[in-house]
């Protein structure tokens, strides 16, 4: 099954917002995609909350504002709080998500590998199955 992008009402229920400007939505959820296909293409189907959540942050703090004061009241939040951009959590989503990453074994062994013994073994030595040195 093909990745499917969520939709303007998918962002704005994300968000918890009543109304969302659909052009404007649509527009970051499409550089959203684009961002997470520089990534892994082609975009696995759970990937919607890594897209989601770049369009997200993108919607919400568009200037990446991270102090403003207005009359009384003011707003910190976090550095990087906005923008369009892929972190390094969304990256490595992305990456699970599409079964890449993680621990991996190689075996170097060939196919036609024999698995007899290739050692020379001392056929000469008495007492089976015990070989010299073992104090017998």
């Amino acid at each position: 099954m093909a990745f499917t992008p969520p939709t303007a009402e998918d962002l704005a229920l994300y968000l918890g917002l009543a109304e969302i400007q659909g052009d404007r939505a649509d527009l970051l959820i499409a550089q959203a995609v684009a961002l997470a296909e520089s990534v892994v293409k082609p975009l696995p189907d759970q990937a919607t909350a890594v897209v989601l959540s770049v369009a997200g942050r993108a919607y919400v703090n568009p200037q990446q504002v991270t102090y403003e004061t207005i009359g009384p009241q003011s707003v910190q939040r976090p550095a990087g709080s906005g923008g369009l951009y892929l972190t390094k959590a969304d990256k490595a989503a992305l990456k699970s998500l599409a079964g890449r990453g993680g621990a991996f074994t190689v075996d170097p062994t060939p196919a036609d590998a024999d698995p007899s013994p290739t050692w020379p073994v001392d056929v000469s030595y008495p007492g089976e199955p015990y070989e010299p040195g073992w104090g017998y």
